[in-house]
């Protein structure tokens, strides 16, 4: 078990300090590390485990840096251990907790898949984004967002998604061969975005320009 510790200076307040870039943020924005056993760092990515936390920018390359200059053992103050692996580690936590937002989304009955129904969810409004497999085409995915802005107009506001290969959405959603899935207005659906958009700040490719139909955009286009 974790030890029980009280949190530090660095832990309370609004804002946290990230061990690399020594710049302060909202803990949304950044990826809480504690101490497991054998002194080994852990990655709290629900920034829930007992014990004194430091913080690094979520962003895989920070995570790399913090592993390579071990700021790790400078923030805890002692001798701990980073894997080099940790990086990649917690880009996987962070989409299995995307994707498990995705099916509690599900099972709360604000998902709909297939291209034929994400069109009439955006014909009757209720639609807090789209969701498009990252390996599907673009050309139904374009038409989609055609779609939206028929529907709300050249300046509406929809996030769309392709940060997940069709088997992830097929495993969270229980269902074959999804490409195309709309996001129904709710708590639950509000909820994965909020997870969506902490991934792709994570993933190295958000610090890079990229084409417009991946990743995780506002269909303002």
């Amino acid at each position: 078990m974790l030890a029980e510790v009280e949190p530090s200076d660095s832990e309370t307040g609004p804002e946290r300090t990230c061990i690399v870039t020594r710049t302060k943020g909202s803990p949304g924005d950044m990826i809480r590390f504690v101490v497991g056993p054998g002194d080994v760092v852990v990655p709290d990515i629900r920034q829930k485990l007992p014990g004194r936390g430091v913080w690094v920018t979520a962003s895989e390359l920070r995570v790399a840096e913090a592993v390579k200059r071990q700021a790790f053992a400078r923030g805890f103050k002692k001798k701990v251990l980073a894997s080099e692996d940790l990086p990649a580690e917690i880009e996987a936590l962070l989409t299995q907790d995307c994707l498990q937002a995705l099916s509690i989304a599900n099972k709360a009955g604000q998902i709909v898949a297939g291209f034929g129904k994400v069109e009439e969810a955006i014909t009757g409004g209720s639609i807090a984004g789209l969701v498009h497999a990252a390996d599907g085409g673009a050309d139904g995915a374009r038409k989609l967002g055609q779609s939206l802005r028929r529907r709300f107009g050249e300046g509406a506001v929809r996030p769309r998604i392709a940060l997940f290969r069709s088997d992830q959405l097929d495993l969270a959603l229980g269902r074959a061969n999804v490409i195309h899935a709309a996001l129904l207005s709710g708590s639950a659906s509000e909820a994965f975005l909020a997870r969506c958009r902490r991934l792709e700040m994570y993933r190295p490719a958000a610090l890079e320009p990229r084409p417009a139909d991946l990743g995780l955009e506002d269909d303002c286009d």
